[in-house]
């Protein structure tokens, strides 16, 4: 079959799947990229990328690559017709949700792609324009530079190297990073979609990264992230990974700053993890799983070291006069009244922030169980007012300290990772539950049904909370597991400080109320 014949068959066979997307729980991402045997680069790498953050990998090769980490040594490019088969046979059958382009070794490969792109509408395109070695000698000829240049209108986000960055626009390599963002704004610009600008060929003690949209306007149009510089040799592939991981995640969140920010972290792990492989003599491949792997011996000792860390606060949580007082059922009833006038404000405010830790949760059943926590918190606010505090005089004025507690979920919400996040709200479950199984112990059980605070007391001291809590010190674990070590000294910094505001909030009734 001839080039212009398979270019044809496209054209009249390829389905319409242009429509908008939706997320996917698994996303079906293809590589068309060139092949690697040792696994580092290339189609493997892809596929590894994509597999590590829970998508459904294919692939169709581009070049045939006798390479390893020292370099390579010679290429083989099937004829372009075979590509276009390729091609066809995976979008006849198969709905792809992304799709990640790399290595395009000559102009016939690079119009078959395009080809394919025009018919097939991919709903996500991340382009890795690979042209420029390590060696900064240019890969492609002028020609099919030119012809590389022609599928940025049909990619939504490009991801160039800064020596790739300037030959996209023909200019000077950037000399710093002020000068590459002006050129990712200059390459957005001129091709209406998304660049990806990367700071690792810069020198520095930080790697910025930034994901740069002209469309957005001024103040609006950078998105940057920055991280402490991976002192490691094992680089090969890197860039391969990444953009085959910002498609598979993209196709997942339909939120490009979102994506980068989840694939910028699991890529700093992959390279501060990447020495526990020990592949080649050259630069070695970063660890894909390494979050799959984690570095500590038991995912459960995290937790375990939270707990007795915080021993400390839960002691003086429960010889507060208020929990005293609450056991005793002697709480003035004002007090009590405060306490659950604030726990309502607060647990508006928590609904918000476990709705954000099921939008960044890796799992479809994390998702539904922070979901879940979500649609019950509003549930209980509600109830609290239907059942206590209609009819009595309680101020509903948001406290100071319920104020800076909320602020504090917030602020991690908006700002920081999902492992950091889940430690945050940790600790409202965890105290609670062991609060609640504290008091139930003094009464022998259930509570007298004539305590006044009865109701309160069941609640927290029920099995199906102490069954949730339970499951959220576990995906606590799960996120540990999955971060790098300064990660992970974000989440005891968060699980610690949300601790200091538990005991301020039993309390603070006694001080405000």
């Amino acid at each position: 079959m001839t080039l212009e014949t398979a270019q044809q068959k496209l054209q009249e066979s390829a389905p319409d799947r242009a429509a908008a997307p939706r997320p996917r729980p698994v996303p079906r991402v293809l590589s068309i990229a060139g092949t690697d045997p040792t696994g580092g680069a290339g189609i493997q790498a892809d596929l590894k990328s994509i597999a590590a953050h829970g998508g459904y990998g294919m692939a169709a090769v581009t070049a045939l690559v006798a390479q390893n980490t020292c370099g390579v040594r010679s290429v083989h490019t099937p004829p372009a017709a075979f590509l276009a088969e390729q091609l066809q046979a995976v979008s006849d059958d198969v709905a792809i949700d992304a799709v990640k382009i790399g290595m395009l070794g000559d102009t016939a490969t690079i119009h078959t792609v395009k080809a394919w792109l025009e018919e097939a509408r991919p709903p996500i395109v991340v382009l890795d324009p690979v042209m420029v070695a390590t060696s900064n000698d240019r890969l492609l000829q002028p020609e099919a530079e030119d012809a590389l240049r022609s599928l940025l209108p049909l990619a939504h986000l490009v991801t160039p190297n800064l020596p790739e960055l300037a030959v996209l626009l023909d200019v000077p390599v950037a000399a710093g990073w002020n000068q590459a963002l002006e050129q990712g704004r200059e390459l957005s610009r001129r091709h209406g979609l998304k660049v990806l600008v990367k700071g690792g060929h810069l020198h520095g003690a930080d790697s910025p990264d930034a994901l740069v949209d002209a469309a957005a306007g001024p103040g609006r149009d950078v998105v940057e992230l920055s991280s402490p510089r991976v002192d490691t040799e094992n680089t090969h592939g890197t860039g391969c990974s990444l953009s085959a991981a910002m498609a598979t995640v993209q196709a997942r969140t339909l939120d490009w700053a979102e994506s980068l920010r989840r694939v910028k972290h699991w890529l700093t792990g992959a390279l501060e993890r990447s020495g526990e492989l020990d592949v080649g003599r050259g630069h070695g491949p970063i660890h894909h799983f390494h979050h799959l792997n984690p570095a500590d011996a038991s995912p459960a000792g995290f937790s375990e070291d939270l707990w007795r860390r915080t021993s400390s606060v839960r002691e003086e949580i429960l010889a507060l006069p208020f929990i005293r007082e609450l056991s005793a059922g002697t709480l003035a009833e004002e007090h009590f009244g405060y306490y659950l006038a604030q726990d309502a404000r607060y647990l508006n405010g928590y609904s918000r922030v476990l709705a954000r830790a099921s939008a960044l949760a890796p799992t479809e059943a994390e998702q539904l169980f922070w979901a879940k926590g979500a649609h019950q918190c509003l549930e209980v606010e509600a109830e609290l007012h239907r059942s206590w505090l209609a009819g009595r005089a309680v101020s509903g004025e948001l406290g100071p300290v319920t104020k800076q507690y909320v602020d504090h979920l917030l602020a991690i919400a908006g700002g920081g990772g999902y492992g950091e996040l889940v430690a945050a709200v940790v600790p409202c479950y965890w105290l609670y539950a062991h609060v609640g199984e504290q008091l139930q112990a003094r009464h022998g059980g259930d509570p007298d049904p004539h305590h006044p605070y009865a109701a309160w007391l069941q609640t927290y001291g029920d099995e199906s909370f102490a069954a949730a809590t339970r499951q959220v010190v576990a995906i606590m674990d799960g996120a540990a597991a999955a971060e790098t070590e300064a990660g992970r000294q974000r989440m005891r910094t968060a699980f610690e400080q949300s601790c200091r505001y538990e005991l301020d909030f039993f309390d603070a009734a006694r001080v405000y109320a």
